[in-house]
């Protein structure tokens, strides 16, 4: 198993640990909905080093991405961060991914941790005839990211320049009070920090060198002290999504496992039609024909908490599962997301879940369910 460079901090903290994406991450420290709490409230801070880092660099960098991923990168600006999906030949999304043009022909991809080394064979088996080099650089660096409503108030006692200014999913190399930086690849002697999240609240993420992340926790949970921050795990990370709306891949959708499209997964707005990209053809006839199914939120009426597999039912027909559930720490009911047929995906429609045997009373959302 998979450790970050923080796992040793993670353990003398009492963390409690578990195995994801065949890392030993934290699940959580206090308890899962303390740890959402402080999020949506104030701030907290995660370590996220099992996410991947893949540079792309050379003349042809902005022609291949734009047309591997369905963005147009010749329209997006040096510093943009740009969330996208990786989709195969057929249409199907493979992975969702956040790539930063780091320059004119430079970029940062971050794949999902249990991905990183299909995506970067994917992209490398793609790439022939293009003028570009690909590195995985996952394993020399590391991330954490601080989120929150007080986020950037913590930071700013860290980061000398004035990030009022750094915009949201725009990124900036940062130099760092008390902390120097080791020279690397990504950043020179900088810390790389983009003002992106899995949250749906404000914040920060980070990278930098292995060398720099114990130090680097230890800053932000001094300084975030006075705000209440809290360190965070897995467990707050996915509740906090599921609220959001946010899809988990390989859980709301698989290649093989939860086949899906960027249009089912309602992340159509990924696409810029205005290109040639890889299978735009047959993402156009699924668009055209408007038969997919359409992932949504499910809120309970009654007692209960969704999980993945569970089926929806309308007037007895079977229209649709949940493919991730939990109990809301700021609604404090039953939530899920999952999809459903065509015509029930209107919000406010009336569903029954059906949990062990049980159909509860439940309705479609929208998948951002908390504001």
């Amino acid at each position: 198993m998979k450790t970050t460079a923080l796992h040793d901090v993670h353990i003398e903290m009492g963390a409690k640990m578990t195995e994801f994406a065949g890392f030993h991450m934290p699940l959580w420290y206090k308890g899962i909905v303390e740890e959402h709490m402080a999020v949506r409230k104030s701030v907290g801070v995660f370590d996220v080093s099992h996410m991947g880092d893949i540079l792309v660099e050379g003349k042809d960098a902005t022609e291949y991405l734009s047309y591997i991923l369905p963005s147009d990168f010749s329209k997006i600006e040096v510093g943009k961060a740009t969330y996208t999906a990786f989709i195969n030949h057929r249409g199907i999304l493979i992975d969702d991914t956040i790539v930063t043009k780091l320059g004119e022909d430079r970029y940062l991809v971050v794949p999902n941790a249990a991905t990183t080394d299909l995506i970067y064979h994917w992209m490398f088996s793609l790439s022939g005839g293009y003028d570009l080099s690909l590195q995985n650089i996952s394993s020399e660096f590391s991330s954490i990211a601080v989120q929150g409503p007080n986020a950037e108030k913590v930071l700013q006692e860290i980061v000398e320049e004035d990030l009022s200014k750094l915009g949201f999913f725009h990124a900036a190399n940062v130099t760092l009070k008390g902390i120097k930086i080791k020279e690397n690849i990504l950043s020179g002697d900088k810390a790389y920090l983009s003002r992106t999240g899995y949250t749906g609240e404000d914040g920060f993420e980070f990278v930098v060198p292995n060398e720099n992340i114990v130090e680097l926790w230890k800053k932000v949970l001094e300084v975030g002290e006075k705000y209440g921050i809290e360190p965070c795990g897995l467990g707050a990370r996915d509740t906090l999504r599921l609220e959001k709306g946010f899809l988990l891949s390989g859980q709301d959708f698989h290649p093989h496992e939860e086949p899906r499209t960027p249009l089912e997964a309602g992340i159509s707005w990924v696409i810029d039609w205005d290109h040639e990209f890889l299978s735009k053809d047959v993402l156009l006839k699924i668009k055209e024909e408007k038969k997919y199914e359409l992932f949504r939120g499910i809120i309970l009426k009654e007692r209960g908490i969704p999980r993945h597999g569970f089926l929806i039912y309308k007037d007895g027909e079977k229209i649709g599962h949940i493919t991730s559930g939990t109990m809301s720490p700021v609604l404090k009911v039953g939530i899920g997301l999952g999809y459903v047929k065509r015509p029930y995906i209107k919000v406010g429609t009336e569903v029954l879940v059906e949990i062990r045997g049980r159909k509860v009373k439940a309705e479609i959302s929208k998948p951002r369910m908390v504001k």
